[in-house]
């Protein structure tokens, strides 16, 4: 079958399936949280005119601090990222070490006199913030400035010209209007103490101003309690500030609460929240819900104070987006829906060697922990699905290539060559690091199935499962030498969350890496996804 016949029926085949895949759109004028089912955490949303921009965490992936919109707050592309690589250590290069876990963290996002502004600052020595710019968040993004490291910061823009950072638990710090620098003799202070019912840290802070107050959200881990959002207020910035508890609730069947977001209103006045939930293998997903101003305070969730599993969309007639897309590799740019594991090396990757498919050139590792230009997209839940055309020609000896469920407790299907022959396996493989440097010191590696392949040309397929439930988290693995008769192999596995080495929910990923010689690579012919919202 020709690949431009195989793909004619494969936007058959998503056509059909379209009224219930691909988003939390249920078509009918309603959603289904959560919003976006896949790790989008730290969220900050803004509005523009009529245009909604989303940025979130993705860590140690390239490009990084993903910049999403939409029209009415459900569905969301990706339409830019603040910065292609990061070249402050050499451990981005996973050189001296790697990056998992820490990278990108909870980014800032405003708008101010026509340019869009984001701060971030990478969980990772040496410790700066850096300042991004641009006057069209589809295009490139500047950077502006780099200043000093502010744990979960936020920008906050006074009428009065006036810019500040908010951060840590309660701290602010003014900076020069043209956020270039702190300002010297500017506002620095702690605007409030924590009181005896909160057990750590607040984070993820969102500072707004309405009607002449100040409103700083905060994610709180009472003590015996659930996470939940907290609000301080105050008639001045400089404080004293009040406390209220806005939203503290769980969500789904799950015990975890949903917090750490913010709050923005739309054109009509209108206003609502976006926070996440911790939901195991699949990440930190985000769940959109109705904020109501009740005697001065920003209260989230419906009347009850309940996050609605399903509600009506804020505007409607909006076109389906998705973060998680298919990909026929025939353009000569990589999509957007694409990320890098750590800084990728340019000339081991390309879109026009062989026009109409991504090749990926083996560079020397040990496992796909140090694999250089693994390709990822996220996993989804409720259910989803994906498939990756591979063409093995150009493999040689010593050569690792296939499709993981990828996380520090990776699950994949490999193709290996030795002695000429190519070989499939299902396995897994688990990642130890070092505490400071994030360094591989060891990777377990299991086999838990093993074939002989006589066919250059595979179709890997993993199908994820993340429903509430005890056999919640659970992926799948299929392969087909001809993309009609499919083949289960090896057991099904347990995917999760691993906040101390990656910090990330599950992504599918591409990879090939070689153990002996480089000069090996594969040919990707195509990547296709299908999600599920039952």
């Amino acid at each position: 079958m020709t690949k431009r016949l195989s793909a004619i029926m494969a936007i058959a085949v998503a056509a059909i399936f379209s009224a219930s895949a691909q988003s939390s759109d249920n078509g009918d004028g309603t959603f289904t949280n959560p919003v976006i089912w896949a790790d989008c955490p730290d969220p900050d949303v803004i509005r523009v005119g009529d245009d909604f921009y989303f940025v979130s965490t993705t860590m140690h992936l390239m490009p990084g601090a993903p910049i999403m919109h939409s029209k009415d707050l459900v569905n969301w592309e990706i339409v830019s990222y603040l910065f292609d690589r990061i070249e402050e250590t050499p451990r981005y290069n996973m050189e001296e070490g790697t990056v998992y876990g820490r990278g990108q963290w909870a980014t800032s996002l405003r708008y101010r006199d026509g340019r869009f502004y984001a701060y971030f600052t990478p969980n990772d020595q040496p410790y700066k913030g850096y300042v991004y710019t641009t006057e069209d968040p589809r295009g490139r993004w500047k950077l502006h400035s780099v200043i000093p490291h502010f744990h979960d910061a936020s920008f906050f823009f006074d009428d009065d010209g006036k810019a500040y950072m908010v951060y840590g638990t309660g701290m602010i710090r003014e900076l020069e209007p043209d956020l270039t620098s702190v300002k010297e003799c500017g506002l620095d202070m702690k605007l409030f103490e924590r009181d005896s019912e909160e057990n750590n840290l607040l984070e993820g802070s969102r500072m707004i101003k309405h009607e002449g107050r100040y409103y700083l959200l905060m994610i709180s881990w009472p003590r015996g309690g659930i996470r939940r959002e907290v609000c301080y207020r105050s008639d001045r910035i400089e404080g004293p500030y009040e406390k209220k508890v806005i939203l503290e609730t769980p969500f789904g069947g799950l015990g975890d609460g949903v917090a750490q977001g913010t709050i923005f209103d739309d054109a009509e006045g209108n206003w609502y929240g976006m926070f996440f939930q911790d939901r195991g293998g699949v990440g930190r997903v985000p769940m959109l819900m109705p904020c109501t101003w009740t005697d001065g305070w920003p209260m989230l969730g419906d009347k009850y104070g309940k996050v609605p599993e399903v509600m009506r969309k804020p505007v409607q007639d909006q076109e389906r987006k998705a973060l998680t897309v298919s990909d026929e590799f025939d353009s000569d740019r990589l999509g957007l829906c694409w990320q890098w594991n750590h800084n990728p090396v340019n000339d081991a990757w390309s879109l026009t060697e062989n026009p109409g498919c991504m090749r990926l050139k083996a560079q020397k590792a040990q496992s796909i922990f140090d694999a250089r230009n693994t390709l990822t997209q996220r996993m989804e839940g409720p259910y989803s699905e994906a498939t990756a055309a591979i063409d093995l020609q150009g493999m040689k000896d010593g050569d690792v290539a296939g499709f993981s469920a990828f996380n520090s407790d990776a699950t994949m299907l490999s193709i290996t060559k030795a002695n000429g022959k190519l070989n499939l396996t299902m396995g897994e493989e688990n990642v130890t690091l070092d505490n400071r440097t994030k360094a591989i010191t060891d990777v377990e590696k299991n086999t838990f199935a093993r074939k002989r392949l006589r066919k250059s040309r595979i179709y890997l397929r993993i199908e994820g499962d993340f429903r509430p439930g005890p056999d919640k988290d659970i992926v799948k693995f299929l392969y087909s030498l001809d993309n009609r008769k499919w083949h289960r192999i090896g057991p099904d596995c347990r995917t999760s969350f691993d906040w101390q080495r990656f910090f990330m929910g599950t992504k599918f990923a591409i990879f090939n890496y070689t153990t002996a010689d480089e000069g090996g690579f594969i040919d990707v012919e195509w990547f296709r996804y299908s999600k599920e919202n039952q």
